[in-house]
């Protein structure tokens, strides 16, 4: 099959491509099309390098030009015969430079190889690089079809304009002359008159059907624009808004630009058309003219059209932020911050001419104590393509800050309404003005609300807000959102959780994660689908341990910490204690997995199961490091060196296998120090930490602690690693706080602490059970193991504790 055929029946995502292809002027479609046998049998290689053999293709072509308008002319088609011979006169400038055609042929050629290669892929293939490379719905190629269509029916409407102005000159010229020629003979004349009768009726019925095309084109460019603001737009605006708090969405505004650009470019010559309607009609109008009837409604619907998609033309491409900040729209007060806008539509004229003015809040809403601030700094800007690295038309605000004014207290008509400094919101605002060939409008770009401190503690209930509103809310004027929020539906809750560590550490939640944070929520439920999370719950019940709070402690401690463990899967993190338990039973000795703790802030634990001699799985767990440990042993160190006396006082590490059955070391090995034991780095935190023993086994370390011992009894600090006594000015720590319970604040109602034994480890000087362990029912018994820390001046055994 001939290369143009399997062209024209590809699918519609290709034939667009084809499209693009062609909307140049170095090659017409048409003369691809009526030539395609002929073009398609030629060496262009051979022309491209062969100046004779250029010569004789380009007379050849221009032959076969002359076949199709004959062959036009006898069809009656006035269009293709006005076409073709356009086309040939454009090609006389190859006249001295044939090869330069066939040059230009020949590439061609080669990208329509290039899009049938594409097309020949398997469907899979295919179907993967489109989507990573363009990421485009059915609904945008076929707003790409409707877009070409215009830019067609643009092309045909100049040719249209040209010959209707080329008839109106004809007639013009004939009657001129005619009036020149001062005829005197009756009959003569009476024929003269009514030939210029016939003329000027086809001139108004040519006149009519132009009318008419340009009508159709700005319902075809009503209808995009329709497209283009409620639909591709108003995505965009949600695409971003979940981007800001985490959501792996394309925020990319160069293809809404390209079809920005598309339709008020076409408005723009639509206008043009019309000022030529004007001055055909300044040389020529009659009784009945349809353009001076028709052309002024035109002018207005033409006006509106251009002025509604300039006016959503301005956007803010970049979010405020802060350098420093914990992510976009929270701003704190005289620290600088950051914005970019961009208008889509991009003429090149306009590069540097028009400037952006930013201010805040116009009008502060009916809130009692609501603030108001300046904006300092660089506040006008021109837009420019050099700021941009994809060449847009951009303001990039780098410089700004913002001041607290004196006065404040709420607009005029101060409601009771009350908010948290943090869950004020306040929209920033970008105004310019749009002047491109006589034509004028106002422009204003406005930003997400954004949530503005004034102490960096803050942050996080400020981050809360900017999570909350941008996850629920489309509404992005709304300020006064948070007078009544709703509640978050889980399934939109537990993505933008999934979201947040996502954004900061390239892996987010797995369902099982998500289902323990549901089941931790509501309890245990068979389907969490319905369940809701009220605005309170999340982040100002209970303050300051919310579950917000909780849950952004973990995201930081991982972030800081744990994100290399966390992206390779190796932290099970969010599982409750009792699946832990069930887990950890049904595996062989020495199984752990690390959970997040769920009562110490930013808190990670590990278990790990041993058998009993009775041949019973032994579930037990240390207690939660933090951000105390962790700033000075990496965790990896710490499962590396965690040991316990096992039998005649060896030192064995109780870590085999990282559920559900990966040796330690191989899932961790290529974490670890080169250097060990004593020439660890980490050395002086294994050494320089207390143990807690039994008074009774002060000499005995290895003697177990009972589980019916008394909470802060019978325990006291062991001396220092070398026998020196224990300053108790600074390394006493006494037992009773660190030993007494202390109920989950996240828990609906009290929960009763229950005996279980305690697991001593060193490395921490606040040695008790994670209350983590407390919460859940004791199904059997723990006994704790006392250790020693590491001595490397003696020769006895020693332990790495933890």
């Amino acid at each position: 099959m001939a290369q143009w055929e399997r062209l024209r029946q590809l699918p519609a995502v290709y034939t667009q491509q084809l499209h693009e292809l062609y909307d140049r002027d170095a090659l017409p479609m048409d003369v691809r099309h009526y030539l395609s046998a002929w073009i398609e049998k030629q060496d262009w290689k051979r022309a491209a390098r062969d100046h004779n053999w250029a010569v004789v293709l380009f007379q050849v072509l221009l032959e076969h030009l002359d076949i199709q308008h004959s062959r036009f002319v006898q069809e009656e088609s006035f269009l293709m015969q006005h076409n073709i011979r356009r086309y040939k006169q454009n090609f006389q400038r190859y006249l001295d430079e044939p090869w330069v055609l066939a040059n230009t042929i020949l590439w061609f050629l080669q990208k329509e190889k290039e899009i049938l290669d594409k097309a020949d892929l398997p469907e899979q293939v295919q179907f993967l690089c489109i989507e990573q490379q363009s990421m485009e719905t059915s609904s945008q190629h076929d707003l790409e079809r409707k877009m070409a269509g215009l830019r067609n029916d643009m092309q045909c409407m100049e040719h249209t304009m040209l010959c209707l102005e080329e008839q109106q000159d004809e007639f013009d010229f004939k009657y001129q002359t005619y009036k020149m020629e001062a005829v005197v003979d009756e009959a003569v004349k009476r024929e003269r008159i009514k030939s210029f009768q016939t003329l000027i009726n086809k001139l108004n019925e040519c006149r009519k059907s132009t009318l008419c095309d340009l009508n159709k084109l700005l319902d075809r460019s009503e209808d995009l624009i329709f497209i283009l603001l409620t639909k591709e737009l108003t995505e965009w605006q949600r695409r971003q808004q979940k981007a800001c708090i985490g959501a792996p969405d394309s925020v990319c505004l160069n293809q809404l630009e390209s079809w920005f650009t598309c339709v008020a470019g076409c408005l723009f010559q639509l206008r043009e058309f019309l000022n030529k309607l004007d001055e055909l009609e300044g040389k020529l109008s009659y009784e009945g003219d349809p353009v001076k009837a028709q052309k002024p409604a035109l002018r207005r619907r033409n006006d509106k059209l251009l002025k509604d998609l300039l006016k959503s033309s301005a956007v803010v491409e970049t979010q405020p932020s802060m350098p420093q900040g914990k992510g976009p729209l929270v701003l704190r007060t005289n620290v600088q911050f950051s914005v970019k806008t961009r208008l889509l539509v991009k003429f090149p004229e306009l590069n540097h001419s028009m400037k952006v003015n930013v201010s805040m809040d116009r009008e502060a809403p009916q809130i009692k104590g609501y603030r108001r601030f300046n904006v300092l700094g660089t506040k006008t800007k021109a837009l420019n393509m050099t700021e941009s690295q994809s060449g847009g038309m951009v303001a990039d605000f780098r410089h700004l800050t913002l001041k607290e004014q004196k006065s404040g207290g709420g607009g005029k008509g101060v409601s009771d309404i009350s908010l948290s400094v943090t869950e004020e919101l306040h929209i920033i605002y970008f105004d310019t003005v749009f002047e491109y060939k006589g034509f004028s409008v106002e422009l204003q770009a406005s930003s997400l609300p954004v949530v503005i401190i004034s102490n960096s503690s803050q942050q996080q209930s400020a981050w809360a807000t900017v999570l909350w509103f941008n996850m629920l809310s489309q509404n992005t004027k709304d300020v006064k959102y948070f007078a009544n929020a709703p509640a978050a539906p889980w399934p939109q809750f537990g993505e933008m959780l999934s979201w947040q560590f996502l954004s900061a550490t390239k892996r987010g939640l797995n369902d099982a994660q998500l289902e323990m944070i549901a089941h931790r929520l509501f309890g245990k439920q068979m389907n969490y689908d319905n369940c809701k999370v009220a605005w309170p719950k999340f982040s100002k019940e209970n303050t300051p341990d919310t579950f917000w709070v909780w849950f952004d402690g973990i995201l930081v401690m991982v972030k800081t910490y744990l994100e290399d463990l966390w992206r390779d899967g190796l932290i099970m993190g969010f599982v409750s204690k009792g699946k832990e338990k069930s887990l950890l039973k049904k595996k062989q000795r020495g199984t752990f997995l690390l959970r997040f703790s769920e009562s110490v802030i930013g808190g990670i634990t590990f278990s790990w199961v041993e058998i009993t001699m009775t041949g019973e799985p032994d579930v037990k767990t240390v207690q939660p490091f933090t951000k105390t440990d962790l700033s000075q042993i990496p965790f990896h160190e710490i499962i590396r060196n965690f040991q316990i006396f096992e039998t005649d006082n060896v030192p064995e590490s109780p870590l085999l296998y990282l559920y559900p059955n990966t040796p330690r070391d191989e899932a961790f090995a290529k974490y670890y120090s080169e250097m060990s034991g004593d020439n660890s780095p980490y050395i002086k935190y294994i050494k320089t930490k207390l143990v807690f023993v039994s008074k009774e086994n002060a000499l005995d370390a290895r003697s177990p602690m009972h589980s019916d011992m008394a909470q802060g009894e019978g325990l006291e600090p062991m001396k220092g690693l070398f026998g020196e006594a224990v300053e108790a000015s600074g390394d006493h720590h006494p037992l009773n706080s660190p030993l007494a319970y202390h109920p989950d604040p996240m828990l609906s109602g009290p929960v009763a602490p229950q005996e279980e034994d305690l697991l001593l480890y060193l490395n921490n000087p606040n040695l008790f059970v994670d209350p983590d362990i407390l919460q859940d029912e004791a199904d059997f018994p723990l006994q704790g193991l006392n250790c020693l820390p590491i001595q490397s001046i003696s020769n006895e055994p020693f332990c790495f504790g933890i």
